[in-house]
């Protein structure tokens, strides 16, 4: 990948101006279609490392990583700021696409743009693909988060033991600016009581896109139960399980997960041509 790069969103009525770290993938590629990475709720640039260069060379495609706000070197969360309930919802429908503005990635080019989301960024994926049905050529969800479910909220009140307790923090602080910004913004809204609540599966299904929803089995943030409600409302999405990956497939099994993605986009390509 290159070097970070910085994009200015102007403020709005709903939020102040933001500071964006980016990164573009094979821009040698100049002419072909791009692939957005949105990246989990503790994740930022960096944190992608390698993967989605490796899977951009397997697609023939560009790509593009960004941390958002509160992550990696983007504009840090205030620590008296807590976000919303609908934060991903925000994500999905304001930033993302203002920061598609930033860059000049006009109608043509999301026209034939992929979003790859993983975990909290395939639920801010799956959101934006529903606000803006006509406007991406498919999406990857991996991991992603419909409903709470039990095993999130447990797995997640672990995590902050882990990291009030162990070296999870100093490993965590070579990816973010403000390391506590970024990860008490996501532990603190995850569990928020009030979060107990949050349901999108009744906003998905406007989805009109080629939808790839992986889940693996040993996940211990989030069950089968997840990619089965969207392939309930989307009946048109491809539901994939895969026996092993955990979490983090594009870490802990990429070669089973990069397989799934490349099989799944050429069929659309080749059913375009």
């Amino acid at each position: 990948m290159t070097q970070s790069e910085f994009a200015t969103l102007p403020a709005t009525a709903t939020r102040d101006a933001l500071r964006i770290e980016y990164r573009w993938i094979g821009t040698a590629r100049q002419d072909a279609p791009l692939a957005v990475f949105l990246h989990e709720g503790l994740g930022s640039v960096a944190m992608w490392k390698d993967w989605p260069a490796a899977l951009c060379e397997r697609l023939g495609m560009r790509g593009l990583v960004y941390s958002r706000p509160g992550y990696g070197r983007s504009t840090p969360r205030a620590h008296d700021t807590k976000w919303p309930v609908n934060f991903m919802s925000h994500q999905a429908r304001d930033v993302l696409p203002a920061l598609l503005d930033a860059l000049d990635i006009g109608a043509a080019e999301r026209a034939r743009m992929w979003l790859v989301g993983h975990s909290d960024g395939a639920s801010i994926t799956l959101l934006h693909a529903a606000a803006f049905p006509d406007a991406i050529a498919g999406a990857i969800v991996i991991a992603p988060h419909v409903f709470v479910e039990d095993i999130s909220v447990t797995s997640i009140a672990e995590a902050k033991v882990a990291y009030e307790t162990t070296s999870l923090r100093d490993k965590l602080a070579r990816y973010h600016d403000d390391v506590d910004s970024a990860f008490y913004g996501w532990n603190d809204i995850w569990l928020d009581p009030a979060f107990r609540a949050w349901n999108i599966v009744d906003e998905i299904g406007t989805i009109s896109a080629p939808l790839l929803a992986v889940q693996a089995h040993d996940d211990h943030y989030g069950t089968m139960a997840q990619v089965e409600a969207i392939g309930n409302v989307v009946k048109h999405a491809r539901v994939h399980a895969l026996p092993h990956g955990g979490h983090s497939p594009h870490r802990d099994a990429p070669q089973l997960l990069d397989d799934v993605i490349v099989q799944f986009i050429a069929s659309h390509r080749a059913s375009a041509a």
